[in-house]
């Protein structure tokens, strides 16, 4: 039996890595909140179907690259996988009582998004700090950040920054302005509450209050950050 249990414990290891690794260059063809979504369709409330479109990093446009990390991860540049100074304060704040603030990572989320199901137990939360340990070593930061806009949900059934930019605003990822960036990442804290194509006076604000912080931030400049040695060699020399 200890054989047996070893064993299953090195196939679950060498299966998640492997995966994690294949993702590095392999892009997803789903995910496991898309699935969830794809299997509750038709009940109440749910989307019928899912939307759902890979776009690559470079037909991107650069605004929501620096919109998400301005809403959802402002240490994304420099942190290793985990906010400290944010969980802890999350922590505190559960002690006191107070509502607790939102501490995950982009990390975080793509590693809950892609192999993960909602929820606040500690086995999840433990196979989410696990999942996000890989993806932070074996991938760029570019890479996570290509992936996350990639799969998020911006509405009720629609994933990704390629079909949110046609659904919402009729153009492709590429086009999408800092305006429209910054309502796309507004929304994300919520995106079957919130909505994009009618926004409330309380997304409106936090879509200003955004494009502030990507400004505070340095605005593209701020993915210079987060590109390759190799990536800013290759422009110098051009």
């Amino acid at each position: 039996m200890f054989r047996f249990a070893l064993r299953l414990v090195l196939l679950v290891l060498l299966l998640s890595v492997g995966s994690v690794l294949l993702l590095r260059w392999v892009d997803p063809p789903t995910s496991a909140f898309m699935i969830r979504e794809r299997l509750s369709a038709g009940q109440p409330g749910k989307p019928r179907n899912v939307q759902y479109r890979w776009v690559d990093d470079e037909r991107i446009s650069p605004h929501i690259k620096v919109a998400v990390i301005a809403a959802e991860d402002q240490k994304f540049p420099s942190h290793h996988g985990f906010d400290l100074e944010s969980i802890n304060d999350a922590l505190e704040d559960r002690e006191r009582g107070r509502r607790v603030r939102g501490a995950s990572t982009l990390s975080q989320q793509v590693a809950k998004n892609l192999f993960l199901w909602p929820g606040q137990s500690w086995v999840r939360k433990g196979l989410e700090a696990y999942f996000t340990v890989l993806i932070e070593t074996l991938w760029p930061k570019r890479r996570i950040l290509e992936v996350y806009v990639n799969i998020a949900e911006f509405g009720s059934g629609v994933f990704g920054v390629a079909v949110a930019s046609e659904v919402y605003f009729k153009k492709p990822a590429a086009a999408l302005n800092a305006s429209d960036a910054a309502l796309l990442a507004a929304v994300l804290p919520s995106p079957k509450r919130m909505k994009v194509h009618s926004p409330s006076r309380y997304v409106r604000s936090r879509q200003e209050w955004i494009l502030g912080q990507m400004q505070g931030l340095g605005g593209v400049g701020l993915l210079r950050e987060i590109e390759p040695a190799a990536t800013k060699q290759k422009k110098n020399k051009g």
